[in-house]
This record gives structure tokens, C-alpha cells and sequence, in this order.
């Protein structure tokens, strides 16, 4: 995927509960609750110390599951 959008410069956009694909391909990840963006940034800081509690609980239950 990532090869795809660097050969034609694309700008892709991709929704998924798939945390390590997000952690792997994305340059940015936004947090969504109630139909809005929680937090935003680069994977590293959101997976690594997420500052908003509704992010951190979702990365928790995650986990949790495995």
C-alpha cells in the first residue's frame, strides 16, 4: 500500500480498528469518538502517550482483547 501511494504521490486514507496496521503504514493517525476527531498525530506519540482519556481507554480495551 505504501508503495502504491509513493509511485503515483497519492494521499490515501484508510479506516480500520486495526491498530498495528495503523501503527505500520500511517503518518498520521486520528482518534474518532461520537463522530469526532479526539486526537490526532503521528503514531509514534498517539500509541506511545496518547494525551486524550477516551484514546487511552481504546488503546487499554485493545490490549486487553488481545
Amino acid at each position: 500500500i505504501r508503495q502504491i501511494g509513493q509511485e503515483h504521490d497519492l494521499t490515501m486514507l484508510m479506516v480500520t480498528h486495526q491498530m498495528g496496521f495503523a501503527k505500520e503504514f500511517s503518518d498520521r493517525v486520528c482518534f474518532f469518538y461520537q463522530g469526532k476527531i479526539c486526537e490526532q498525530g503521528p503514531p509514534g506519540e498517539l500509541f506511545g502517550a496518547p494525551k486524550n482519556e477516551r484514546t487511552r481507554q481504546f488503546l487499554r480495551a485493545v490490549l486487553e482483547a488481545g
